[in-house]
């Protein structure tokens, strides 16, 4: 069910790259309005929704921006918020920035927890994609896997001689508040004085904060740095600054883990899936979250979109010539997706004996039609795909749903479950007649090179 919490609580404290000392003020909010944040400070008392299309920067922090109103850094909260189930909450702040307090997420939960959390009699929304997808953006990868529940694994590894390379998972958010939410925000040392250049990190010290020394640094060489660090040493030594203690070996991944769940939380639902992030950040955090809920509108009108391959461009490709080719275009082509049709016309041959009077298109035929999509993917995959075939191994998990007559258009939609690898192209396959699934199955396929 939909929750909210019981009662009005608040909490103050800096921003850590504006800081302004700030006030949230947290309030219940009724069903299917959400998150939203209130920056009372403003004429007006304008709302801002923490939704992904309302993110505006990603540098450092989740920035939300409406109508020239921003709210700044709302990961932490955000993944306070998700981790506890809350779906509809008020967050008024009197100033541009959610408070950093200790850096972490587990003030703010210890905060909504005191509120009281209560159930309304309204189901959640659940976002849960049936196929594999992947988000890069340089050496930052994030991988989605279905799954049934939430399941984060993260890495981090950012070459460094100080902090090392790390893992970091959680397979349930009831484990959120012990094993993740204590992670601290961190950084370099030699990241600090650029970050003062683009006017970050005013509010950052030694208490919601780690900072990494990657060698030792004369104290003299800090420029605009000095300013904001306490040390009574000409030398900053290796090691982190202030000596200060990790609460886990492995805390910085799981503060990259944190924010995750932060920036997941502008998906405005429950996600079921296994994410595997590699480097993340809050730039590819929301690239990702944007392709997740693209991801949920399978049934747009692909018929407005022009076709990428027709008849005779799916004859270089696949070997299937009439009367068993099945796919007439290609509406889509992506590394991981593809998008068929098939016009199903009423003088096909196999509608005169299935069946005389009553004409229905043959499942296996529709499988066969779907197998021949699935062969773009799988041999998009590859430079020559002339010089492959492609031979199916497995059909599994085989519905049929509605019929399948004449006159109609097949429109055939197949995802990778799995990244291809050796050859070996795992697919989840629908077909659909207007928005209504007539057929599902689950395809394995092997390409092999063999020129034809």
């Amino acid at each position: 069910m939909q929750k909210t919490i019981k009662n009005k609580i608040e909490i103050s404290g800096k921003g850590l790259h504006s800081g302004i000392k700030t006030t949230a003020i947290f309030l219940p909010a009724e069903i299917n309005t959400g998150i939203r944040f209130r920056r009372i400070d403003l004429k007006d008392k304008p709302f801002i929704e923490a939704t992904v299309e309302n993110v505006s920067e990603t540098n450092r922090r989740t920035v939300l921006t409406k109508k020239n109103v921003i709210v700044e850094t709302v990961e932490h909260v955000l993944a306070a918020v998700v981790s506890l189930s809350i779906t509809n909450i008020i967050i008024e702040l009197n100033g541009p920035e959610v408070p950093i307090l200790d850096g972490g997420a587990s003030m703010l939960i210890t905060t909504l927890e005191i509120a009281g959390i209560k159930n309304q009699f309204e189901r959640r929304k659940s976002i849960k994609i049936e196929h594999y997808f992947k988000v890069a953006v340089e050496d930052s990868i994030i991988e989605f896997f279905p799954n049934k529940e939430l399941e984060i694994h993260v890495k981090i590894d950012y070459d460094s001689n100080i902090l090392k390379a790390q893992t970091a998972s959680i397979k349930t958010l009831k484990n959120f508040k012990k094993d993740i939410a204590g992670a601290r925000t961190f950084c370099f040392l030699h990241e600090l004085n650029q970050l003062i250049e683009h006017n970050l990190i005013k509010g950052g010290d030694e208490n919601n904060g780690l900072v990494f020394v990657e060698e030792d640094t004369s104290i003299d060489d800090l420029g605009a740095v000095k300013k904001i660090i306490s040390n009574k040493s000409d030398i900053i030594k290796k090691g982190i600054l202030n000596n200060k203690e990790l609460l886990w070996e492995n805390e910085q991944a799981k503060h990259k883990l944190l924010d995750l769940v932060g920036d997941l939380g502008l998906a405005g639902g429950d996600v079921k899936g296994k994410i595997v992030a590699t480097k993340p950040g809050h730039k590819i955090n929301v690239l990702f979250t944007k392709k997740l809920l693209s991801q949920v509108n399978k049934n747009k009108d692909i018929m407005k979109t022009k076709p990428l391959m027709k008849i005779d461009d799916i004859k270089k490709i696949l070997p299937h010539r009439e009367p068993f080719l099945f796919i007439d275009e290609i509406r889509e082509l992506g590394e991981d997706h593809v998008t068929g049709i098939k016009y199903v016309r009423e003088d096909e041959y196999y509608f005169r004996g299935h069946f005389p009077g009553l004409p229905v298109m043959p499942g296996v035929l529709q499988i066969e039609a779907m197998a021949q999509t699935g062969g773009i993917l799988a041999l998009n995959s590859v430079p020559d795909p002339e010089n492959y075939l492609t031979y199916f191994m497995k059909i599994d998990k085989v519905k049929f749903k509605q019929k399948v007559e004449p006159n109609c258009i097949l429109i055939f939609k197949l995802h990778l479950l799995s990244p291809i690898r050796r050859g070996i192209c795992h697919m989840q396959a629908k077909a659909y007649v207007d928005d209504n699934i007539v057929t599902e199955a689950e395809l394995m396929a092997k390409i092999v090179k063999e020129k034809r």
